[in-house]
């Protein structure tokens, strides 16, 4: 009996703590309670946050790929170009020797088309054909000369006789010359 009735007294302590302490604990509870949803709605705006940060880094990550892409496509380019440079230089000098020699071979040409050997051909074909031409203009001349000559020759012969016979007649003429110049 003495157990029932030590039995009694704790359920009645019980009871009366239960009295005293359950409005503590209902309202620890109710705030274990509400810890509990704070809790569980900050795990969801945190897991919402580390989703977004989680697609955030792979967005970044594949952008920073894509950078690193860009980046070595641009110094690929700039080496590129570097080179670019370099050979339109060699290029431009290149060009330079090149129309040097060209304004050396025009000069060449220019004395070698000066001895043309079409143009010579056709000067010494109109060349012989004057000198033909001349030839025989000289020969016919030489023959007019000749003739003419030939003419003079016998004039001149004729003028001797004429003179001969004008010294023959003149002894007889002469006194009568003198007396009509007197």
């Amino acid at each position: 009996m003495l157990t029932a009735n030590k039995l009694e007294k704790i359920m009645e302590l019980e009871d009366q703590l239960r009295g005293e302490y359950q409005e503590k604990l209902e309202a620890r509870d109710a705030e274990l309670e509400r810890c509990r949803r704070e809790m569980a709605e900050l795990r969801e705006n945190l897991q919402g946050t580390i989703d977004t940060q989680l697609e955030t880094i792979a967005d970044l990550s594949k952008k920073a790929g894509s950078t690193q892409k860009l980046e070595q496509q641009n110094r690929e380019l700039f080496n590129r170009s570097e080179n670019m440079k370099e050979e339109v230089t060699a290029q431009k000098k290149r060009l330079k020797a090149l129309q040097n020699h060209l304004a050396n071979e025009r000069e060449e040409l220019k004395l070698l088309k000066q001895y043309d050997p079409v143009k010579m051909k056709k000067n010494l074909d109109a060349n012989k054909k004057k000198l033909a031409e001349k030839t025989s203009a000289n020969d016919a001349l030489q023959k007019s000369m000749n003739k003419v000559k030939g003419e003079n020759a016998e004039l001149q012969r004729k003028v001797k006789e004429l003179e001969a016979k004008l010294a023959e007649l003149e002894p007889d003429d002469k006194p009568e010359d003198e007396a009509e110049a007197a």
